[in-house]
Order: C-alpha cells, then sequence, then structure tokens
C-alpha cells in the first residue's frame, strides 16, 4: 500500500480552508483533500498523489477529466465571450439536442443547477395546475431548495405523508405543501395520489433513487396513476440524463414522464442545467401564451451560458459514438460483479447495490429498496472502507461509484486491488473489535 503524502502546499491550503470555509470545505464533504488537476479517469492532489477517480466531481465528467474534444470546444468559445445575458449559438443547438435525445422534451429551460431546475419544475408544476402541493418520495434528493429539503435523508423517519425538514431554517409552512411516500412503494404511493389528487401540482421523483432502481412496475404505475388524474410527473434526471442511456432513465426505463429535470453531463463540467418537458407546461415560462396570471418568472445571470453549452454539447457528441454506453456499462458490470464476489469473500454482512454507472456498497444483509432499508447500513464501516481506498488511491465521494468512459482496464485492475487489500483490513479490524468488546 503506497503511504499517502502530504505535501506543506497541500497542508497549507487545508488550513487556510479551515481559517475560511465553514467546516473548512465547499460543503461537498470532501475537506481532507485539495484536488490539483485531472485527466481521463484518475486526478491528482496538491501533494502530488494520484487517485482513480470515481467521485468525478459528482458525476459530471462522464466522459473523464480534460477530454480533449470537451477542451477544445470550450476554448474555441472562450477567446469569444464567456457570458451574453442572451441566446447564443451553443445554447440554442444544446436545446435542439435535448429535444431530439429525451423521450418527454418538447421545450428546454436552461439554469445553472440542479437546485435551480427542480425548483423550476416544481413551479412549473404549480402554475399548471393551479395546486400547491408536491408529492416526493423519501430519500429523493431533489437540490437544495427548501421544498427539497423535505425528507431527503431523514435519521428518524416520520409517518407517511408527513415530511420532516432536513435543514435548519426551513419554513414550518413548507413542510405542509410537500407529501412523502416510501420510494418503490406502488399501493402506498397510489393510495396517497388518489386521495390527495384534487390538492397535488405535481409528483417528482428520482426514477433511480439515489442507489436504487425502481422494482419493475413502480414507474409504470405512477405514470398510469397521475395520467389519470392528470398531475404532472417530475423525473429528476439531474444524475440519471444521459448516464443510464442517451434519452436518460425515461429511455431506459420505458417511462415517460411530462417533465424532467438535467444537469451534470450536459454541461460537460461546466455549470449548466435545465427542465424540459411537454409544450403546454413549458408554456409557462411564456409570457405571450399564458399572460400574466399564467407567467412563471425565470431569469439567470449564466442560464444557458455559452461556454458550458459548448462544453455540454462536445460531451453529448462522444456520448452519441456507437458502443460508448456499451462500454460504459460493461467496465461498470465488471466493477460491480468484482466487488460483490469480494464482499462475499470478506464475509462482512454487505451488498453492492445499484447500477453498473453508479453504484455503492452498503454494509447490511437483507433487500435494498427504498431509503429506510438503506438506514440499515453500517455509516461508520462504510466511512472506514471509504478512507482505507484512499490511501490506496481511489477517490469517491460518501456514496456512489461514478463510472466513466474514461476508466481504463488498468484503472479496474488498480480498484479491484484496492478494494481487496481494504476489504482484509477491515475485516481484521471487525474481527478484532468482536473478539475485544469495549466493557459496558
Amino acid at each position: 500500500m503506497a503511504t499517502r503524502i502530504r505535501s506543506d502546499i497541500e497542508l497549507k491550503l487545508v488550513e487556510t480552508a479551515i481559517d475560511t470555509l465553514p467546516g473548512g470545505e465547499f460543503g461537498n464533504g470532501v475537506p481532507d483533500i485539495v484536488v490539483r488537476e485531472g485527466h481521463g479517469g484518475r486526478v491528482w492532489d496538491e501533494s502530488g498523489n494520484e487517485y482513480v477517480d470515481f467521485l468525478l466531481g459528482s458525476g459530471p465528467m462522464l466522459v473523464g477529466h480534460s477530454h480533449p474534444q470537451v477542451l477544445d470546444a470550450a476554448q474555441a468559445q472562450l477567446v469569444k465571450g464567456t457570458t451574453f445575458f442572451a441566446n447564443n449559438r451553443q445554447g440554442i443547438e444544446l436545446a435542439r439536442e435535448i429535444v431530439a435525445a429525451v423521450p418527454c422534451a418538447e421545450k428546454v429551460r436552461f439554469v445553472s443547477t440542479g437546485t435551480e431546475a427542480d425548483a423550476y419544475a416544481m413551479r412549473a408544476a404549480r402554475a399548471f395546475r393551479k395546486r400547491d402541493k408536491i408529492l416526493k418520495f423519501e430519500g429523493g434528493y431533489h437540490g437544495m431548495s427548501d421544498y427539497a429539503l423535505i425528507s431527503l435523508a431523514p435519521k428518524r423517519p416520520g409517518n407517511f405523508p408527513q415530511g420532516v425538514p432536513d435543514s435548519a431554517g426551513i419554513p414550518r409552512s413548507v413542510q405542509s405543501e410537500m407529501l412523502v411516500a416510501p420510494f418503490n412503494d406502488i399501493e402506498t404511493a397510489q393510495a396517497l395520489i388518489r386521495e390527495h389528487h384534487d390538492d397535488l401540482a405535481g409528483v417528482i421523483l428520482e426514477p433511480f433513487q439515489r442507489l436504487l432502481p425502481p422494482v419493475p412496475g413502480f414507474l409504470e404505475a405512477l405514470r398510469e396513476t397521475t395520467s389519470e388524474y392528470g398531475i404532472p410527473l417530475i423525473f429528476d434526471e439531474v444524475v440519471t440524463g444521459f448516464r443510464l442511456a442517451y434519452g436518460g432513465a425515461q429511455e431506459c426505463f420505458g417511462v415517460m414522464p411530462d417533465l424532467c429535470t438535467l444537469g451534470k453531463v450536459i454541461g460537460g463540467g461546466f455549470p449548466l442545467a435545465a427542465i424540459a418537458g411537454r409544450a403546454d407546461i413549458m408554456a409557462h415560462f411564456d409570457r405571450n401564451l399564458v399572460g400574466d396570471e399564467g407567467f412563471l418568472t425565470q431569469i439567470g445571470t449564466l442560464s444557458g451560458n455559452p461556454i458550458a453549452a459548448a462544453a455540454g454539447l462536445a460531451t453529448l457528441e462522444i456520448l452519441k459514438r456507437p458502443g460508448s454506453y456499451e462500454r460504459l456499462f460493461r467496465t461498470g458490470q465488471d466493477l460491480m460483479d468484482a466487488l460483490t464476489e469480494l464482499l462475499k469473500r470478506s464475509g462482512l454482512p454487505a451488498q453492492v447495490v445499484g447500477m453498473p454507472p453508479v453504484f455503492d456498497v452498503v454494509f447490511a444483509s437483507g433487500t435494498m429498496k427504498d431509503h429506510r432499508d438503506t438506514l440499515r447500513g453500517d455509516a461508520e464501516m462504510l466511512k472506514r472502507f471509504n478512507s482505507l481506498l484512499r490511501e490506496r488511491g481511489i477517490l469517491k465521494g460518501h456514496s456512489k461509484y461514478y463510472v466513466s468512459l474514461a476508466h481504463t482496464p488498468e484503472d479496474v485492475r488498480h480498484t479491484i486491488d484496492a478494494w481487496a487489500s481494504a476489504l482484509e483490513e477491515l475485516s481484521k479490524t471487525v474481527e478484532h473489535k468482536n473478539r475485544h468488546p469495549k466493557p459496558l
């Protein structure tokens, strides 16, 4: 195992971060590493340590860091101007590509972040339906707005459909506007929609929730029930858009929502996100079509930024190449299969959860179908495992391995070797604790 070196430069930067940033970080939960650069499927920190990167900037770098085609596109625009607060060719062409690729997309509106996209999608549903309440699913992540932070990760789940705020500073009134259902529970979700259909503006969910694939029939049942009552169904595809398939989760699972949100991949590593969907709902962004009463105000200084749009277009062009998704899924499946086998050999209660482009280990046995199931996972053991992996040159977030087209067979071999070594050490630690429990 290579020892991670900490240079004076990096230590000084960490010290400065502690002095100037709350918690010593940007809020993303990786405070003890300062990344210097990234190329392909790897990154280097300020001390020169090299890592196979499964963080990928929390997912945007699907074609890898510093891809020459993406850099060329961004640099070509950079010398022409960085932002205009006006229509530009790159943004218009990216909107056209999204409409062509994403099944539900008839119109597109750009914003800068996934949080904005999800907040505007919920607002568009409210404007369209002239209702206030939104149904979401416990554990579903829809950004950082007040509404999204109801039952994102409740430590003590409430009783459905009552949600609980996950952050300080959220008005109590917001809690009453959100209904919460368990993910993958068809009967409960349908019952809540039928009971509250007169008050519901929309239903929002990640079709692939964090690490949890939908059980057969779940998305289809939601589509059928929301259609029955004319309630917009919103797919949050900030993560899954252009990742599970070129047309996103709605193509992958064969279920088309009324609206979707996109982010991460479509900006090619730059800040860009979008709301896309049915023309009659998206019409609320156009005052000329809906009048003052129906108009949904949306203004953003960097919305449709030409550099981000150029990088996004280049990224999508790479993804459209024959064999791209087959290669992405093959790499992810090889990793999932290897980790599953290593966990089995370790004897630890653990399992791999997710799909080839996005997965992780949960240190628990039993079925994983909703947020409450994932709470059985041993969070401390996962934290320790991630720390051991970082010492072995693997970078990932608290949860999720994001797989990229740039990850090579060598990256896969390095990762498998690191898993094997880390699990061996983790198993010894667990065995020692079992033999020498702390006195009560």
